[in-house]
């Protein structure tokens, strides 16, 4: 089974494509290392104040992996202070 959680990132104090990256790449190392996720940034590239990251577990117990990434999107919103969740989707494939 696969999980995969798209959160679309709003960053208001983005003002450049290099300070968006500043900000984007620490986000993805830790979720990486904090909850075994593979996450990568797949659109709004060229977008300054605006990101679309896409995390993604496998697993064999579907409750498992949606606790697990609905734990990433809690996270997001409580401890990454860059930003904010404009929006986000949990699917379990």
């Amino acid at each position: 089974m696969l999980g995969t959680l798209t959160i679309h990132l709003h960053l208001p104090a983005c003002h450049s494509l290099k300070e968006k990256r500043g900000r984007i790449k620490p986000l993805i190392a830790r979720l990486r290392r904090e909850f075994n996720v593979s996450i990568a940034e797949m659109d709004l590239q060229d977008k300054w104040q605006e990101a679309v990251i896409i995390c993604a577990m496998v697993g064999n117990d579907a409750a498992q992996l949606q606790r697990s990434l609905q734990n990433v999107a809690k996270w997001v919103e409580a401890n990454w202070p860059d930003g904010q969740i404009a929006d986000q989707k949990l699917e379990l494939i």
